[in-house]
């Protein structure tokens, strides 16, 4: 199961921006989107004025009456949405298109948060974090040795893409990274760094540390700050 239904016409659509321009165009323009969103939310038809707006506001972010309409539009299904799932994400998306990008407030990397994860999540995380582009030409194997408890995990770097698994005994890494587990979540959260940690003995490099460098400097940091109802700046 995933994000593809089976229609071959969904496989390789326009990114959403490009797309609503089209759609915007073949609609007669701005103006004319707006009478068609104008009358269907007078008759109550928010969830179709919520798919044809959302063109308009994708075609021409600046469009003011766009994101009027919509943010009227989102209140509305809000309102009368019965799950608080739902309700949060639409009421959320009208205070954006209202307000603009407000942000998040959760920190994942809160230690209450990294507490609860194994290290394979952690691992995990990691993967999304990736630059690709900057790492396609990048070949790494690093070991991951965690204590208390113990777990080995081997991490490896080709084609831009970063994956991990089990590190067997027999499978050599071109660095290891020794640390315990409680120290891999203060460096996580950023209070502690990878110095500190080393001076006092709860982390160890060994092999090549250059590598473990070069795979650190090919994390991106994420940004909490992601539009959700409007095209990225």
């Amino acid at each position: 199961m995933g994000w593809f239904d089976g229609n071959p016409a969904h496989l390789w659509e326009h990114p959403p921006v490009e797309r609503a321009r089209r759609y915007v165009e073949v609609i007669g323009g701005a103006e004319r989107v707006l009478e068609l969103g104008r009358n269907a939310y007078e008759n109550g038809d928010y969830r179709w004025v919520a798919e044809l707006v959302n063109h308009l506001v994708f075609a021409e972010p600046g469009n003011r009456a766009a994101l009027e309409r919509q943010a009227d539009t989102l209140e509305q299904l809000g309102f009368g949405s019965e799950n608080a799932t739902w309700r949060n994400f639409y009421l959320a998306g009208a205070a954006e298109l209202r307000g603009g990008i407000t942000g998040t407030p959760t920190d994942t990397r809160a230690p209450d948060i990294l507490a609860q994860l194994s290290v394979s999540q952690i691992l995990d995380g990691m993967k999304v974090r990736l630059d690709g582009p900057r790492a396609w030409g990048k070949r790494l194997t690093i070991g991951w040795q965690v204590t208390d408890p113990d777990e080995r995990h081997l991490l490896t770097v080709e084609n831009g893409v970063l994956q991990h698994r089990s590190w067997k005994p027999e499978v050599e890494a071109e660095a290891t990274l020794a640390i315990e587990r409680q120290a891999l979540n203060e460096m996580l959260s950023g209070s502690a760094d990878l110095a500190e940690l080393a001076g006092n003995g709860r982390l160890r490099v060994e092999g090549d540390g250059e590598k473990l460098g070069e795979l650190l400097g090919l994390l991106e940091e994420p940004d909490p700050n992601f539009a959700i109802v409007t095209p990225e700046a």
